[in-house]
């Protein structure tokens, strides 16, 4: 019986990850085919990448360049859209963009005293403008979540981590099981 009960875990630690991962990413086809209307499965994910790379080819040339400026310039001025706008292309940009903000892994100590710990990523170096010149701010992402705490500490109690912005981020989105 016990052998029985361990094959029934080893299963269901391979089988739900690999079922989620199918699930959700069925579930991402479905969602996009149902907005184009499409009767062959997968045809509006094709046409969803296709027009992004498209659009990407597009704002990336110099001859539009100007367009896209102008639509950024409208909606980072839009009272209620600047607010989303704004956020949105921020955490973007955070991940993917030429200015990544998350390429800074530091560990901070809370607490000297009970060598207390975290990981997280540097992303200003400098609060001046806060009236704080000798703070720094630093992201904390939390485990299996995609919120995160941005804390103050001074800049004594930040040290840098050499190691790969990827790795670190997985450590910390896994809760620290995932090590690459």
């Amino acid at each position: 019986m016990k052998k029985l009960t361990r094959y029934f875990f080893e299963g269901l630690l391979f089988l739900v990850p690999v079922v989620a991962t199918i699930y959700v990413v069925y579930i991402i086809f479905m969602k996009i085919d149902s907005l184009f209307k499409f009767t062959f499965p997968g045809l509006g994910f094709l046409v969803t990448i296709l027009t992004i790379i498209v659009v990407g080819f597009v704002a990336s040339n110099f001859l539009t360049s100007r367009i896209v400026r102008l639509v950024d310039s409208i909606f980072s001025r839009l009272p209620l859209i600047k607010m989303i706008y704004t956020s949105i292309k921020d955490l973007i940009n955070a991940f993917v963009g030429d200015k990544k903000g998350f390429n800074k892994p530091v560990l901070v100590t809370l607490s000297q005293k009970m060598n207390i710990q975290v990981v997280g990523f540097l992303t200003r170096e400098s609060l001046e403008h806060l009236g704080l010149s000798d703070r720094v701010a630093v992201y904390l992402p939390q485990s299996y979540n995609f919120a995160g705490n941005l804390v103050v500490v001074p800049r004594e109690q930040v040290t840098p981590l050499n190691v790969e912005s990827g790795d670190i981020m997985a450590f910390i989105l896994s809760g620290g099981i995932t090590v690459k």
